[in-house]
């Protein structure tokens, strides 16, 4: 059994730049954090004695037969890809939900391939890691997606990440005084819209043609080295915030689907209230809205945006990890022999008994089942 935990991330300059189009040709960089907001992976060699050879648990439960049966892209991707004959179950859980903006999608390619060298008893650093993920989500399965989310997510902490015109991916930590660091964190506020969206679908809209929107990307780019300038310095803190609000309104630019009316409002409500700054985490349209607030104003923006859950978090550095990692029975022999077999299909001898045959102790006294009543 191995247990995999792979941390969300928060970009806060560079977006778009980390775009193969973009800096296969001209460079890119981006600055981000990892949080402490993680994606959860447990898996294990499925034993063979189910109908189904592989249990997949997300928002959907899938039990399958075929690795070609399994609608999840990622896994199917994955399992293909490591070729693997065995069962496998596979339950995935995560703090935050999906499609938010928060990296959650490359998260979970890199905590998966992590889980999976594990089943194979082999550990596999960070920038395999990241590089496999990168192959995999914009190679295999042909997304519109960015490299930055794989990086940040194998790595973990705050980083500039550099994207070379010969594609390769430098990931730095950015050198800060810790309470220089924690002074960043206390400022920064997270709300989740529930405005749910996809990232391809939303970065389809403008890096298709990212040549027209030099000028932006160009100021984006530039704005990275601006941030840590500011963060490693004494200057005062809200510069950083004041850059967020530049970057925001370049990134608007971008493309018609960043943003939206409902998204427009909710930041202008938010800086009416007190924030310096923000922006809509991810590629944008819609998910988590990261917003750069004084302390002492922040009451004041929860009051402003009472329609929004409000997300704490701290900054984190430790990047994918193998949390559990225990060897159970190897059933290879038994697999073996059984796809040697031909199985009568599983039945069920007679139909299930009614609910009302049967009750569950209830602690308040009453039973929860035939004719009882129902809190």
């Amino acid at each position: 059994m191995i247990i995999s935990r792979t941390p969300f991330r928060i970009s806060f300059f560079g977006g778009g730049t980390d775009y193969p189009g973009w800096y296969r040709q001209h460079g890119g960089a981006v600055l981000s954090t990892t949080i402490d907001k993680y994606c959860y992976l447990s898996c294990r060699h499925l034993p063979p004695f189910f109908e189904h050879r592989y249990r997949i648990v997300w928002s959907k439960v899938e039990n399958k037969r075929e690795i070609a049966d399994i609608e999840h892209p990622v896994v199917r991707a994955l399992l293909g890809y490591f070729g693997l004959e065995r069962g496998l179950e596979l339950h995935h859980v995560g703090d935050l939900p999906a499609r938010s903006g928060m990296g959650s999608s490359s998260a979970f390619t890199v905590g998966m391939l992590h889980a999976l060298y594990a089943l194979q008893g082999r550990m596999v650093g960070k920038h395999e890691l990241m590089s496999e993920a990168i192959y995999v989500e914009q190679q295999i399965l042909q997304e519109t997606v960015g490299s930055q989310d794989q990086a940040a997510a194998a790595h973990g902490g705050f980083n500039k990440i550099t994207f070379a015109p010969s594609g390769q991916i430098h990931v730095a930590p950015v050198v800060v005084r810790q309470d220089r660091l924690d002074e960043l964190d206390d400022h920064l506020m997270l709300f989740y819209t529930g405005i749910e969206r996809t990232a391809a679908t939303v970065a389809a809209s403008y890096v298709t043609d990212l040549s027209s929107k030099r000028r932006q990307l160009r100021v984006l780019r530039d704005l990275v080295d601006e941030s840590i300038e500011v963060v490693g310095s004494d200057r005062p803190i809200d510069e950083f915030g004041q850059l967020l609000d530049e970057a925001w309104s370049l990134k608007r630019s971008l493309g018609a689907s960043v943003s939206n009316p409902e998204v427009d409002d909710l930041y202008a409500r938010a800086r009416s209230a007190g924030a310096l700054g923000g922006k809509i985490t991810g590629a944008g349209g819609g998910g988590f809205l990261l917003l750069f607030v004084p302390p002492e104003r922040q009451a004041d923006v929860r009051a402003a945006l009472p329609e929004l859950v409000h997300v704490p978090f701290r900054f984190e550095s430790g990047g994918s990890q193998i949390l559990f990692y225990s060897r159970e029975e190897d059933f290879t022999s038994a697999e073996t022999a059984r796809s040697e077999q031909s199985i009568r299909a599983f039945r069920e001898l007679e139909a299930a008994s009614a609910q009302g045959d049967w009750a569950i102790p209830y602690p308040g006294g009453a039973p929860i089942g035939a004719g009882a009543p129902r809190s």
